[in-house]
């Protein structure tokens, strides 16, 4: 074969790759985490009884977005006594803007606002869930929670965060759990959403959940005499 060919062959391939590359990182799609990549740790609580509840969720997941106003509640009535541990776990094959929420919120987290901006994605998550580019959205969000728009911009779209996002998915896998969001744990133990669940109205019961807080409450304090 002509070695012209051949070369001009592999300078289309080399560019067909960067365009491939660079279409990925700016569309917010996850790409793999890099090996020095460490799984995200926001948590927020004082922790007062050394109880930890981890929800692993998915910011476009319309059941996340039901769990969430029962979950707040919950915090407000142990946010001295437990920490509250939120992980990244966007499922892309069915949520398309689930990895770029989950950017906003890591990028809200570089200017240690990760939680407020947890609040406004579940909070208007109907407004951005079917945007073509929902980009617009959260940095209206980030305005409103008081960020340099620039830097958070910057952060968005960095592969710092697309990283971060990435470590926590292969960090999930870890755990044995299938793959579906939310997903609790307790004090590292996995808590089904059943168990938490009002099975006459089949919504998230503040009351199971704080059922459940308190008896592992209980437990770390009797360990502890």
């Amino acid at each position: 074969m002509d070695k012209r060919f051949l070369g001009i062959l592999s300078v289309i391939v080399v560019a067909l790759v960067v365009i491939v590359g660079i279409s990925q990182h700016h569309s917010g799609t996850n790409t793999p985490a890099s090996s020095t990549s460490q799984p995200t740790k926001h948590v927020e609580g004082q922790g007062q009884a050394g109880v930890t509840l981890v929800e692993w969720g998915d910011y476009e997941c319309p059941v996340c977005a039901d769990y969430y106003q029962a979950v707040s509640q919950v915090f407000s009535q142990f946010s001295k006594q437990i920490y509250f541990q939120f992980s990244n776990l966007p499922l892309t094959q069915i949520h398309p803007n689930a990895f770029a929420a989950a950017r906003a919120a890591e990028a809200a987290g570089a200017q240690g606002k990760y939680f407020q901006m947890h609040n406004q994605l579940y909070t208007h998550q109907d407004s951005w869930v079917s945007a073509s580019d929902p980009k617009s959205f959260y940095e209206s969000y980030a305005k409103t929670i008081g960020l340099n728009v620039a830097q958070f911009d910057s952060d968005y779209t960095s592969d710092k965060v697309n990283s971060a996002i990435n470590a926590d998915l292969a960090a999930f896998t870890k755990t044995g759990q299938q793959m579906a969001t939310p997903t609790f744990f307790l004090d590292g133990k996995y808590v089904s959403n059943e168990s938490v669940v009002d099975p006459t109205t089949g919504q998230p019961s503040v009351a199971k959940f704080s059922s459940l807080i308190n008896a592992e409450i209980a437990k770390v304090q009797a360990a502890k005499h």
